[in-house]
């Protein structure tokens, strides 16, 4: 599953500019309202989600990055926003380091298949120094987008 199949590419942002985690999530889930992904009366119900998942545990994987995942009935397919904070967020990640990267990924209530695939593709890319670095440096969000595109191209 390639990453670009559900990150919609209006929901991307090179500047996160939230310093907080429920402030990240609300803001990645506020791209997605207007990116046309989630209705934007549905915005604060998946926020209360993504936070309820992330209680049980943080998303927070190490090596700077985030994916907070959650599954709501206010969405019909996997959809997915990416977002880069330059200054760093504590997001209570398992290795202690703040986050930069942040995927958030929101799929429907009876998803498990797609939602598995699609977070293990994230996990599997965002391994690489190289790749994280590159989202990191990313001048705006169309470069952005670029640098996931080819990565899932070269990975096929």
């Amino acid at each position: 599953m390639e990453i670009m199949t559900f990150l919609n590419d209006k929901a991307v942002t090179t500047e996160v500019k939230s310093h907080a985690k429920e402030e990240v999530i609300k803001e990645l889930v506020t791209l997605l309202a207007k990116a046309g992904a989630v209705k934007e009366k549905d915005a604060v119900k998946i926020t209360q989600t993504l936070l309820e998942r992330e209680a049980l545990g943080s998303t927070g994987i190490g090596q700077g990055v985030a994916i907070p995942h959650g599954k709501s009935n206010s969405v019909q397919h996997l959809v997915g926003a990416f977002g880069v904070s330059r200054h760093g967020v504590n997001f209570d990640s398992l290795d202690g380091e703040p986050v930069y990267l942040f995927f958030l990924l929101l799929a429907p209530e009876d998803s498990a298949g797609p939602h598995l695939k699609a977070l293990a593709r994230i996990s599997r890319l965002l391994k690489d120094r190289h790749f994280r670095e590159s989202l990191r440096t990313a001048k705006d969000e169309k470069h952005l987008v670029k640098i996931i595109r080819d990565e899932d191209e070269r990975r096929r």
